[in-house]
């Protein structure tokens, strides 16, 4: 099935349409600026670009940036508060005259590394992490997703929250080398580690593919890996939640 995957980020809004029998880009990722402040009708008036752009009519798939709950949407963390309490896959459907489906943006990520990626055939516990603007998460368990996990948000043990601390925008806005902001991602992921026990861990978002160059920083006891989707993994999970949606409809 080909369905537009649409990836909504803190800074950037990525596109591509997407076969989801196989997770191929079908066509050049697009990506344009997540619009300030990003209400609602902004960023409806984004999406509907994108829809243009790639002059497409069929249904889409859009990773957010909140906890989605039956549709709902319960945070906003980088987007505009008004998105709490709106039922934004109904309300991009009808700003936009296409069918969408939302899905927490770290959820979408995990669905595409679990199906194609980095954790393939995992049947154990696996925790994904999106390293961008936040740290977003996802966890799975035999191959079963745990939704809207949002663990970016926990205080560490220094105190701080663990996306303040060592998120991608923490370490170019605070000009870190590699070594001294792995450091940081290490102790966030030592703390996860303590509460879950995932056997394997999977780094996602524009970081992944340097992990080799902070990779000494990290002491978990769990195997961590790149994302094999890199930062087209919201992409291409996002069309993959919306194909299981359409079936299950």
């Amino acid at each position: 099935m080909e369905i537009l995957g649409i990836d909504v980020g803190g800074t950037g809004i990525k596109s591509a349409i997407v076969e989801t029998a196989t997770g191929e880009l079908l066509d050049e990722k697009h990506r344009i600026a997540t619009p300030r402040p990003a209400t609602p009708r902004a960023v409806a008036e984004a999406l509907k670009s994108l829809l243009e752009h790639h002059r497409w009519k069929g249904p889409a798939g859009v990773g957010f940036p909140a906890a989605i709950q039956h549709g709902v949407a319960r945070t906003a963390a980088n987007v505009d508060k008004a998105f709490i309490g709106l039922p934004v896959s109904e309300y991009f459907s009808r700003e936009t005259g296409r069918r969408f489906f939302a899905v927490n943006d770290a959820d979408a990520a995990g669905l595409a590394e679990m199906r194609f990626g980095a954790g393939k055939e995992n049947a154990g516990v696996v925790l994904i992490v999106t390293i961008g603007t936040g740290l977003g998460t996802a966890l799975f368990s035999g191959g079963h997703l745990l939704p809207n996990t949002e663990l970016g948000h926990v205080l560490l043990e220094n105190g701080q929250e663990a996306e303040r601390y060592a998120s991608e925008a923490v370490r170019v806005n605070r000009n870190l080398k590699w070594k001294e902001w792995g450091e940081r991602l290490n102790l966030y992921l030592r703390a996860m580690e303590n509460l879950l026990w995932p056997d394997l861990i999977v780094l996602g978002g524009g970081v992944s593919d340097k992990l080799h160059k902070f990779s000494p920083a990290l002491t978990t006891q769990a195997p961590v890996v790149a994302a094999r989707f890199l930062n087209r993994a919201g992409i291409v999970g996002a069309a993959l939640f919306a194909e299981e949606a359409l079936r299950g409809i």
